[in-house]
């Protein structure tokens, strides 16, 4: 059920390292993506597929991981992800609204990820020169996402935001990922 994927999409920020994703699946993935809705049905997404260590080592050193999370710096050796799909945009495609077609690639690729047992988290902070360099992007191409996909080794639950209105995502003492989210009274503004 949709809803149920969607209530298990979680950022997840640590994995079973040693829990292989296969070229195949990350195609799968992204043949859900090609599959979504599109702007003026332009298109403008490409993708790499990384599932091998060398290449995962690479990608990895370009994010930035947890914002929120000041004293940690990613996740360590053995939990890092198997496998990532990095979408890019084709300038020679663009149009104002690629970036709806991202979001919306990128919900799908994570919604089909759970789907198969798998969870994966969306990156924004890219050093872009550098993931550029290393896995030389042709130029006409702009890094719009990084999605991180493997096996969730962590735990992450939603909880009502607070009194104090703070959003931002914690770990508790057990590792446990808390992720503070508004009250549907507190996001309608009317209801005709």
């Amino acid at each position: 059920m949709i809803a149920d994927l969607i209530r298990k999409n979680r950022s997840c920020r640590r994995f079973y390292q040693d829990h292989a994703v296969t070229p195949e699946t990350l195609k799968d993935l992204v043949d859900l993506a090609r599959l979504s809705a599109s702007a003026a049905n332009l298109q403008p997404l490409k993708y790499i597929l990384c599932s091998t260590p060398d290449k995962n080592a690479r990608v990895f050193s370009c994010l930035g991981w947890a914002a929120y999370l000041k004293n940690w710096p990613g996740p360590k050796q053995g939990e890092q992800p198997a496998g990532y799909i990095i979408i890019l945009g084709d300038t020679e495609k663009a149009n104002p609204y690629i970036g709806y077609d991202c979001g919306i690639a990128g919900q799908s690729i994570l919604l089909g990820a759970r789907e198969k047992g798998l969870a994966g988290c969306m990156f924004g902070a890219i050093n872009r020169q550098q993931f550029t360099e290393i896995l030389d992007i042709d130029n006409k191409f702009k890094i719009l996402l990084v999605i991180a996909i493997g096996k969730p080794k962590e735990e992450v639950v939603i909880e009502p935001v607070g009194s104090d209105n703070n959003i931002r995502y914690w770990r508790d003492n057990q590792g446990v990922h808390h992720v503070p989210k508004r009250d549907m009274n507190d996001i309608i503004i009317d209801s005709i």
